[in-house]
């Protein structure tokens, strides 16, 4: 159904009921960036059962949303997915259920765009995988970090899996290269986490006693002459918080330009590495519908391969 040129009238089905609807919008306007969504929003130009809405208003199914015509200025526009990215995503996914999907993230693309990235992987995933209504990201992985990240496909899915992450019934392990002897003994940091911003606008965490309880357990999985091979599994979420934790423990991340030691910038141009050593190697959660738990590993990658190569050989 239409009214005048190209504004369109969409129903919500089962699969969008109870979503926002500035995800519902984000998600059925590919290429459309958010800034823009909220401000259509705001100005009324979307319409719920013929009625204003709020960007937090959440559907129901069977309801009717008013959709207007969205011309797009060259700065606005979300960029199109290239040809290499696009074949990239699609060899991307270890597995894919019903209603969610892994992907193995690559390293240096974010997670979503804004602050300067004009196309991030969810914006991304959502142009590629055209055969979805829904698609949102069940945990964020860093923009240099690898490895597997948790998409859902339906509205359902996500709070199922949302849940399952609060309850810590998700078990994350990253393998992550660091700077001199971690000692065997010290397999467990608790540091509390506070987020700040630097003069510069750019986003920061540091060890404070009056920031979020964070919690990591790390175990030794190969001692090198000058780095260890860690595993490390978060049992909170906070951000960038395996890199701060290993830092307080006094072994910076390897390649890491936030929060590295200078000996460990040294190290990483040693060894050739030219971006942050953080890997999401393996993930566990329970099944949307099922409950039953499912297991994914990402390899590391080649050149995170042939960093460990040339590491055992460090005198």
């Amino acid at each position: 159904m239409t009214e005048g040129r190209d504004v369109q009238w969409v129903e919500v089905g089962e699969g969008q009921a109870g979503q926002r609807i500035d995800n519902f919008l984000v998600t059925r306007l590919k290429g459309v960036p958010r800034a823009l969504v909220y401000r259509i929003v705001r100005k009324g130009e979307v319409r719920v059962n013929k009625k204003r809405v709020k960007a937090d208003t959440r559907l129901a199914t069977g309801d009717m949303v008013r959709i207007p015509p969205l011309r797009l200025s060259p700065r606005e526009a979300v960029r199109e997915v290239s040809d290499n990215l696009r074949n990239l995503l699609a060899g991307s996914v270890l597995l894919e259920g019903r209603d969610w999907l892994v992907i193995n993230k690559p390293a240096g693309l974010a997670v979503h765009g804004g602050s300067g990235v004009k196309i991030g992987l969810i914006e991304a995933l959502r142009q590629v995988r055209e055969d979805l209504d829904f698609l949102e990201l069940v945990h964020r992985l860093d923009r240099d970090t690898s490895g597997c990240l948790l998409l859902a496909k339906s509205r359902p899915a996500l709070l199922a899996l949302n849940e399952s992450l609060k309850q810590q019934r998700m078990d994350k392990q990253y393998l992550a290269l660091v700077a001199g002897r971690w000692p065997t003994r010290r397999d467990f940091v608790s540091a509390r986490l506070d987020r700040y911003t630097l003069g510069n606008g750019e986003r920061r965490v540091r060890v404070d006693p009056a920031g979020k309880v964070a919690r990591t357990r790390f175990a030794v999985r190969e001692a090198m002459p000058q780095v260890t091979l860690v595993q490390a599994e978060p049992l909170t979420g906070r951000t960038h918080q395996i890199r701060v934790h290993a830092v307080h423990a006094g072994h910076a991340l390897l390649g890491d330009d936030k929060y590295g030691s200078r000996e460990g910038k040294a190290l990483a141009r040693q060894l050739g590495l030219s971006r942050l050593f953080l890997h999401a190697a393996a993930l566990t959660f329970p099944e949307p519908t099922s409950g039953r738990p499912v297991q994914i590993r990402a390899p590391l990658p080649d050149d995170l391969e042939g960093v460990l190569m040339r590491a055992r050989t460090l005198g």
